[in-house]
């Protein structure tokens, strides 16, 4: 195997939960919450269905179970339907360095392996963190906009950390990697045009793949030589590159890093949308003449009035169009999972509003990013008034985190149209005390919907 494979699993395979420091366990904890909030809250979407009745037909020895209806599926295929619940909002967590990533999406293939396995508390926390630290790692050294899709990050990580929870030694974990990297090389296509369902189950295929990866090394299969430094390895497709230093021995673990949504839509959104909802409480949208939008290097992709970010058809696009979205909060003062219903792509008000809208790249933003995350909106109302609202950090980034109240109200919220208060004050007090669970089990088999709802 190759080095940058071997620096993979010997960090998966000595990391312990007593390395960990207390931040690294806490806002573990808060990101669980988080994730399976964002899970539960997509149990009625199509792609949910869909993956739903794809893991129903299969049957695992082990066995780990789908959230929602806890039928027993394969591991792999659990991961793929927990995963495309999880990721359907585009409210899981966030990380950006050079390049950017959902390091939450992990979190399907960790849950589904440990359910597997009935793994202790501690275990899926010291699974999370390998996970993430993998995951993160990727993220800092990889450049933007290659061609290929960021789940790349997360099929590795889950193997890594579905090896951990499965006790592989180095050398398994090693083949792990291996035939993580080898077959998965996922098209950054998938984000390209008018988006469609795959937009959110692309991450839950990464977790299926990384764990059945991390299966086939658990038995014995052996793995490509030097997938990553070879010839026609990772790097041939990615470039040269170096891991980063990897969480522990004093540096930090960087899912204490990542950002918490408070907003179900793409990161680059979030600051404007804070802008936008103070801008709402000030000018009434038939009031605005002008919409003009100051961000960082984002900006570019929307030079293409064509492009469907400014005519969203599917919730996929709009979720991720920057116009749309900043139309949307100007209009209701918020952006929820309502934001983008087949009505209101429809909805002639934000299609006026789009017309008025322009983006513009600040070289200044551009230089301060990601370090922060600035944008400026300015409104010219057909009086000639100007109004102006600038946002640095949005709420729930790392430097301006959302409190445990808000994460908790966040999870209440997205579970209360699925479950009965009992049921979610329950999971909430397993998942606040989840490094003192013998069995990771004790969660999962509350995560079912009620049937009265």
């Amino acid at each position: 195997m190759d080095n940058s494979i071997r620096k993979l699993s010997d960090y998966a395979h000595e990391l312990a939960y007593d390395d960990l420091p207390q931040q690294a366990i806490y806002e573990c904890k808060r990101r669980l919450i988080d994730t399976l909030g964002c899970a539960i809250g997509a149990f009625d979407a199509e792609p949910s269905r869909i993956a739903r009745a794809v893991a129903e037909c299969h049957v695992g020895n082990p066995s780990a179970r789908v959230f929602g209806t806890l039928k027993p599926s394969s591991p792999e295929q659990a991961a793929f339907a927990n995963g495309a619940m999880l990721r359907y909002e585009d409210f899981n967590d966030s990380y950006y360095m050079k390049s950017s990533g959902h390091p939450s999406d992990t979190l399907a293939a960790v849950l589904a392996a440990a359910d597997s396995v009935h793994a202790n508390g501690k275990a899926v926390i010291t699974a999370t963190n390998v996970a993430y630290e993998a995951f993160c790692n990727f993220s800092d050294i990889m450049p933007p906009e290659q061609g290929w899709d960021y789940v790349i990050f997360g099929v590795v990580a889950c193997a890594m950390a579905s090896g951990k929870l499965m006790g592989l030694d180095a050398e398994k974990m090693a083949q792990a990697v291996a035939l993580a990297v080898t077959p998965n090389l996922a098209l950054e296509q998938t984000r390209a045009g008018e988006l469609s369902m795959w937009k959110g189950c692309a991450a839950g295929n990464a977790a299926r793949n990384g764990i059945f990866a991390a299966q086939l090394a658990q038995h014995g299969l052996t793995g490509p030589d030097e997938a990553i430094e070879g010839r026609w390895g990772l790097q041939h497709a990615l470039g040269r590159f170096e891991w980063a230093p990897f969480g522990g021995r004093g540096g930090p673990f960087r899912l204490t890093q990542t950002h918490l949504k408070y907003f179900p839509a793409v990161v680059h959104s979030q600051s404007p949308i804070i802008a936008a909802i103070e801008l709402h409480a000030q000018v009434k949208p038939e009031d605005i003449k002008a919409v003009v939008v100051d961000t960082y290097w984002v900006a570019k992709r929307y030079t293409d009035r064509a492009s469907p970010l400014w005519h969203p058809g599917t919730r996929e696009t709009a979720d991720h169009s920057l116009p749309y979205i900043i139309a949307a909060a100007l209009i209701d003062g918020t952006i929820s999972a309502a934001s983008f219903s087949d009505e209101r792509l429809r909805d002639r008000r934000i299609a006026d509003l789009l017309e008025k809208m322009s983006l513009r790249e600040k070289p200044e933003y551009t230089r301060a990013h990601p370090s922060s995350w600035p944008c400026r909106i300015e409104i010219t109302t057909h009086a000639g008034e100007r109004k102006a609202a600038s946002v640095e950090y949005f709420k729930g980034h790392a430097k301006n985190p959302m409190s445990d109240a808000e994460v908790e109200t966040k999870f209440r919220d997205l579970t209360a149209p699925f479950m009965k208060p009992a049921r979610v004050d329950a999971i909430l007090a397993k998942l606040w005390m989840l490094e003192q669970l013998a069995d990771i089990g004790e969660v999962i088999e509350l995560l079912a919907v009620d049937p009265v709802r």
